[in-house]
């Protein structure tokens, strides 16, 4: 006689253990129908009000767990709210199941953790086995990851090392959960993860009573050992722990099938995709844990949870909040519109229209705007909405078309879901082309309302701000913007005209005159022009902007960067920094450059936060990741340094910036041929004698090759009186040649010059040897360090 699968309904045959459908357990073939028919009618859903075995009042039904329903209780006997779980007449049944829950439950009894839900008792009452437990309030880790999609690595870090130290506690003393998932952890209100459902765990101690070949679990999360039936360990649990890591990382379980038997099977015998390939977010460090717990092998995994929360605590050691409370900020990207146009170069027009909604956008604080570095990054390629959104971890995407002919312009935009590539709101503008203002304002407006992102009027009134009533001034500064934008020299040249084609067509156009300013601030930053000549000029340009309009964040992050690598004002650069992020939170750039100043500071932690944020609002700009590296190198994370340079050359393999700094790492940890190959890649990918060359002459006196250090050094001093050579670097390579007597005095010529590297001064791991010299205590008074 077949018999049913409770769960899937399956037939079976008569001598099946296990359904071979879905892996559950069957029923036992030799209950009487009149015995099943009467746990049938016995286990009947309990109603609100209800009093259960004269001592539980129902509350509510918190729903169907593995072994039966789950209720909210008050028990009247002792005043407070617990959980009530009545545990499945198939299950209740079996005396050895009902044993084995009782042996148990004394030892899980044992568990006195924070991070585990407090069992209390096992009980019948007509027939109907039940448990009761602590009732936590919250929810439950399932459905976070459901509404979150995928669990940011530092909140996913932090509850896995609550999972693991209560883990620890129940391991302790001879307690395997066996059923660890999502559906058994819950978030409590006040962010702590607690484990639940120790019930139906099997103590490893238990052999009396628990079969080798007995398998307990969830076919989505069973190790390779639970599902061949084989005996259980510590390691067990790690490897279910891995799966939900897994799943909490990438928003999927690492193997699917049609049936949970056909997935338990792949546990045994398919390796798992590495997480990494699904979330290009998670660090090389996070996913090499996530394998190594997920191997088949368990003698290859952590050997217990204490050491898995070792390898946690090195990944991330810092105390960071669960901000899960909150809904997840909605996040959008806006992609260059499509040039529907007959003259290809009206193509700076449709680039112009994004930048524009986007730069609007970014003044909302409810909502993450991906910046336009990375939104750009898709232009031309016709990529998948879906793709995208993954690729930059955005609900929403903003895509659109311009179709221009003399004044008449026609527009039209609409707004899609990631997840599933459906439409969210479209709309089509035809209009004149004195009303691209209006048109941008309406875009901006609906995306807003869509997405149901609550908006304060401050913020309403900065998403349509007009800088210019100028139509013919403000084409004029998207074309600037749109050379400005492909960073060749020339290109920025001609980027540079346009703006102060702009500004003559408006003097007031602030933005124009910021935009020039900007241009030459970075001139000067990249030594392309000497220190005094590019940030007088960009001063000029930015006081003028300032005093027309205060309230546009880049100015203020242009004029921080000159008190930063020219005036050396700490006070000032403060001051711009904490202004223009209050004036444009969802700015990149913004978070990106105070990073600089906070290293300068020495401030690393708070550093290493800010590039992180920049990196979240603009995750496609290779700079940003550069700027990682050297920022995680200055603090002695040195692994950080090479996760953040993998992704760097992933995203632009010719970045020269990027090679820099991880040569600057290597050189930190000493590795010396590692650094001199990172540089000389460097210098092969820029121009000009530089830091760059500077170091590597360095670490050739440090190696002994004084030959080719002296040929650096020399080119150096020879070139200095034909072009800006920086005298910083000129005294680095003194200090190294172990003359220290030039290296102060070159060191005095860089501070007559205002040399912008001069602020690295106060960064420990340059000068070690002289710090202690009251001549270098005297340069860090004048730059104002004392």
């Amino acid at each position: 006689m077949p018999v049913k699968c409770p769960k899937c309904h399956a037939d079976n045959t008569s001598d099946s253990k296990f359904c071979k459908e879905c892996g559950t357990q069957l029923m036992p073939t030799q209950l009487e129908p009149d015995v099943t028919k009467t746990l049938e009618t016995s286990f009947q859903k309990l109603t609100r009000g209800t009093l259960f075995a004269d001592r539980y009042e129902i509350i509510e039904e918190l729903g169907m767990g593995g072994m039966g329903q789950v209720y909210r209780v008050d028990d009247t006997k002792v005043k407070e709210e617990v959980a009530l779980k009545l545990i499945k007449p198939e299950v209740s049944s079996d005396k050895k199941s009902i044993a084995r829950f009782r042996n148990e439950l004394k030892l899980a009894r044992k568990i006195r953790h924070k991070n585990v839900c407090q069992m209390f008792d096992l009980g019948e009452f007509e027939g109907i086995h039940f448990i009761t437990m602590e009732y936590v309030t919250g929810e439950d880790l399932r459905s976070l990851i459901q509404r979150m999609k995928t669990i940011p690595s530092e909140t996913a870090i932090s509850i896995s090392k609550q999972i693991c130290e209560g883990l620890i506690d129940a391991h302790r003393i001879g307690i395997i959960h066996r059923d660890l998932k999502p559906d058994n952890i819950m978030i409590d209100k006040a962010g702590n993860a607690r484990i639940m459902d120790f019930g139906i765990a099997r103590s490893a101690m238990s052999d009396a009573i628990t079969g080798a070949d007995t398998i307990i679990g969830t076919p989505e999360y069973m190790s390779p050992e639970q599902v061949e039936g084989k005996e259980v360990d510590p390691r067990s649990d790690i490897y279910s722990l891995g799966v939900v890591i897994f799943e909490m990382l990438t928003g999927e379980r690492p193997f699917k099938g049609d049936t949970s038997l056909s997935i338990a099977m792949k546990h045994k015998s398919e390796a798992p995709p590495n997480p990494k390939w699904l979330n290009d977010q998670i660090s090389n460090r996070l996913s090499r844990l996530v394998l190594m717990c997920l191997e088949k092998d368990k003698e290859l995994r952590y050997r217990s949870a204490d050491e898995l929360l070792s390898a946690l605590r090195t990944i991330d050691d810092k105390k960071i909040p669960l901000a899960i409370k909150g809904e997840k900020k909605k996040s959008i990207a806006v992609l260059p519109f499509s040039n529907m146009s007959a003259d290809p170069e009206q193509e700076y027009f449709c680039d112009g229209m994004a930048e524009e909604i986007i730069n609007s956008l970014t003044h909302i604080k409810d909502l993450r705007v991906i910046a336009r570095t990375s939104a750009f990054a898709f232009k031309g390629k016709h990529e998948d909405i879906r793709e995208i959104g993954r690729k930059i971890d955005v609900d929403t995407i903003l895509e659109g078309s311009v179709r221009k002919s003399g004044k008449h312009i026609r527009i039209t935009a609409q707004l899609v879901n990631t997840t599933d590539g459906s439409h969210l709101w479209s709309e089509k503008y035809d209009r004149e082309l004195d009303d691209v203002f209006a048109i941008q304002d309406e875009i901006s407006l609906a995306i807003v309302d869509n997405l149901k992102v609550k908006l304060l009027q401050k913020e309403k009134n900065k998403l349509v701000k007009r800088h210019t009533e100028d139509l013919e001034a403000y084409q004029l500064y998207l074309k600037g913007n749109y050379f400005i934008n492909k960073y060749a020299a020339d290109e920025v040249q001609r980027g540079l005209e346009y703006f102060h084609e702009a500004i003559a067509k408006d003097p007031k156009f602030a933005l124009a005159l910021c935009g020039i300013g900007t241009a030459y601030v970075s001139f000067g930053t990249l030594s392309l022009l000497p220190a005094d000549e590019a940030f007088s000029k960009a001063k000029d340009y930015l006081t003028k902007a300032l005093a027309i309009d205060n309230t546009i964040a880049e100015i203020h992050v242009a004029l921080g960067r000159i008190a930063l690598f020219y005036e050396w004002d700490w006070e000032e650069v403060e001051e711009r920094q904490e202004r223009a992020l209050a004036l444009n939170p969802g700015s990149g750039e913004v978070h990106a450059w105070y990073s600089w100043y906070l290293v300068i500071a020495g401030r690393y932690a708070e550093a290493i936060e800010e590039v992180i944020k920049a990196q979240e609002l603009d995750p496609l700009l290779p700079l940003n990741y550069a700027f990682g590296i050297a920022i995680h190198g200055y603090q002695g994370k040195f692994d950080e340094s090479e996760e953040q340079f993998q992704k760097a050359i992933e995203l632009d393999s010719n970045l020269g910036i990027a090679y820099f700094h991880m040569g600057t790492s290597y050189t930190f940890q000493n590795k010396y041929e590692e650094a001199i190959s990172a540089f000389q890649k460097a210098i092969e990918l820029t121009t000009g004698l530089g830091w760059a060359e500077c170091i590597l002459g360095g670490l050739y006196y440090l190696k002994g090759e004084t030959e080719k250090a002296d040929q650096i050094l020399n080119q150096m001093l020879a070139q200095k009186n034909e072009q800006y050579i920086s005298s910083f670097c000129i005294a680095f390579l003194y200090y190294y040649k172990d003359e220290k007597d030039n290296a102060f005095e070159w060191l005095d010529i860089a501070y007559k010059e205002r040399d912008i590297l001069l602020p690295l001064l106060n960064v420990p791991k340059y000068f070690p040897d002289i710090r202690d010299d009251p001549r270098f205590e005297a340069i860090l008074k004048r730059l104002g360090f004392r």
